[in-house]
């Protein structure tokens, strides 16, 4: 299912590709971009969780720490529990609490956190957290998340080409034509991605909660971390790319009005809602 999703997504991005070339250069501009797609696709499929990681500056985690040692031990449980391969894990050095996963798949998957997590979160509430993008890679949707992230980058660069092409297109009526088609694209495009986006975040994020309460036998941890990090993460900025945002437990991005309308995230207070309530059902 998640596959059939992915290739969606690909088609739907190149085809947002093919529009942008054609506004930017007619026949010859849908040539290059049919190209650029492909490049794209085939980088996004393969590599996109090595862009992602580069992107943030993400170093191994190692068991020669006390911060190694500490999220080695936690997952190493989830895993058992989870029956999943051990994901490589990784730390990136930003001060906001925050983490996601990457990868093609549960064999070739990595996990991620801040230094700031790892600073305000108990073990109880740590563990629920990384339980939570555990259920991503076991949802198989890690993928599809990577793979959004890197095209959006890649339409959010062309979106910057037809805005370039629409200041600079002359002063001829055709020109002036072409500028003000290229100007709507240049709007359009960003939000075209970041509606694929919504389109394939909200639903997992409900998922990974239920799998992080199933294998960690406690809906309250992630309940607590969620309420933890809803705090932090509006009080501690966080230079993050926009593209990748739907990677994230919860949204790195400042809680702006136009943020918040197409954040790719569930309301968190709902998520913390749903895990009060399946936390009293099970007493």
């Amino acid at each position: 299912m998640n596959g059939m999703k992915t290739f969606v997504l690909m088609m739907v991005m190149t085809f947002i590709f093919l529009i942008l070339g054609n506004a930017l250069g007619g026949s010859q501009g849908v040539i290059i971009a049919f190209i650029f797609a492909l490049v794209t696709n085939f980088i996004s499929y393969w590599f996109s969780d090595k862009i992602v990681l580069s992107m943030y500056r993400a170093v191994p985690l190692t068991e020669g720490t006390s911060d190694g040692r500490r999220v080695f031990g936690i997952v190493r449980e989830l895993v058992r529990e989870a029956d999943l391969p051990m994901p490589t894990l990784y730390k990136i050095g930003e001060a906001q609490p925050n983490a996601f996963a990457t990868g093609r798949n549960p064999e070739h998957a990595a996990v991620v956190v801040t230094e700031g997590i790892l600073r305000v979160m108990d073990d109880n509430e740590l563990s629920g957290v990384l339980a939570h993008e555990l259920g991503h890679v076991h949802n198989r949707d890690i993928l599809i998340s990577s793979v959004a992230a890197v095209m959006a980058s890649a339409i959010s660069f062309l979106s910057t080409m037809a805005r370039w092409g629409a200041i600079t297109g002359g002063r001829s009526r055709r020109r002036n034509n072409n500028g003000i088609i290229l100007l709507v694209l240049a709007i359009f495009a960003p939000i075209a991605a970041m509606l694929v986006r919504l389109a394939i975040s909200r639903a997992r994020e409900y998922k990974a909660d239920d799998f992080s309460a199933k294998i960690t036998k406690n809906p309250m941890f992630l309940a607590n971390a969620l309420t933890n990090l809803e705090s932090q993460t509006q009080r501690i900025p966080m230079d993050a790319n926009p593209a990748t945002e739907n990677m994230f437990i919860v949204s790195p991005l400042s809680g702006s009005s136009f943020a918040t309308l197409f954040s790719t995230h569930p309301p968190i207070k709902e998520r913390i809602n749903r895990l009060i309530q399946m936390d009293r059902t099970e007493l």
